[in-house]
């Protein structure tokens, strides 16, 4: 219920934010750029911190980061359109389901100069992609799977989209970082980013599949949902647990060494980083775009051990 209220605290917060910025732009027309996420969560608090970094050194233009009311593709793709029409010069995007959203996500790059984040659309006609490579997280998480069961055993996943290619990305890469051991990844069950139903899912994967001895949360909020479903059922440290991202209770499990180790992307980069490029780009400055359009943002695993040193620099990076 707490990650609830605080998510939500987020997406108003962000939503406050939003508004003003465009309030701003009406009135000293400066261009605004827009960083669109998929659905509410903490995950990218680190990437308002990123944007608010750029801000800082674009004076000329307006940032704003906008959370969708839910995560769907139509409000998205609403959002979107509603962004345009209020003559928003750049977008980046993490697409709820880029599979599903080629029409509309190629309308808006028609429209102003569209980049995507954290889930690529690599057959829209987005001018580039920077985030993580997912497909090498994924393989991330099958070291930490591998170090933490030399014995082998049976893996569940959660995720919040399964459509969506950074989710499609990350299960493949760990089935690839899997092969020809006796871990085995049997299933992934996904939530649509309502963290309610991920934690059930956990809770009736615990009744039906005794046999599993291993949980992956796949996006940032599901190793939390893990997390306080086998500590509500008196499972912690019985089952390994395999993180995504850099959630508190995910990091606090990695240090009590409940959850295993858990791989951490860069929001604030993203942010920070696709800003100043979209700026450039629309100043007529290309030499950023790489060929292919593909700019990769490492990602890294955190252990029991790099816990505190990582958290100190996500606290310095967000300004606290």
């Amino acid at each position: 219920m707490k990650s609830l209220i605080r998510n939500a605290s987020v997406a108003a917060a962000a939503l406050v934010v939003g508004l003003t910025a465009t309030a701003i732009a009406r009135a000293d027309d400066k261009p605004t750029l827009a960083f669109v996420v998929n659905g509410a969560s903490d995950f990218w608090k680190a990437a308002e911190a990123g944007v608010k970094k750029a801000q800082g050194e674009l004076p000329d233009y307006n940032l704003e980061l906008k959370y969708p009311e839910q995560s769907s593709v139509a409000i998205q793709q609403r959002l979107m359109d509603d962004l345009v029409t209020a003559g928003v010069k750049g977008i980046m995007v993490s697409a709820v389901d880029p599979k599903t959203s080629t029409d509309g996500l190629n309308k808006i790059a028609s429209q102003t100069a569209l980049f995507t984040t954290d889930s690529d659309a690599p057959q829209t006609k987005r001018v580039a992609y920077i985030g993580s490579s997912n497909v090498d997280a994924g393989k991330q998480a099958a070291e930490i799977a591998k170090k933490a069961m030399p014995n082998g055993g049976k893996c569940l996943g959660f995720v919040g989209l399964l459509g969506a290619d950074n989710a499609k990305e990350r299960i493949q890469g760990m089935k690839d970082g899997l092969a020809g051991t006796k871990i085995e990844l049997v299933d992934v069950r996904g939530d649509d980013i309502d963290q309610a139903r991920a934690k059930k899912n956990v809770e009736d994967a615990l009744v039906a599949s005794p046999d599993v001895t291993c949980m992956v949360g796949f996006y940032s909020y599901n190793t939390p949902r893990i997390y306080e479903a086998l500590r509500d059922a008196g499972k912690l440290g019985q089952i390994t647990v395999v993180g995504f991202d850099d959630d508190p209770i995910t990091l606090g499990g990695v240090k009590e060494g409940t959850v295993a180790a858990t791989v951490v992307q860069q929001p604030f980069e993203w942010a920070y980083q696709g800003m100043k490029l979209m700026a450039s780009y629309l100043k007529g400055d290309k030499s950023g775009i790489p060929e292919g359009g593909l700019i990769i943002i490492p990602t890294k695993i955190i252990g029991k051990d790099d816990v505190d040193a990582y958290a100190a620099n996500l606290k310095a990076m967000s300004g606290n």
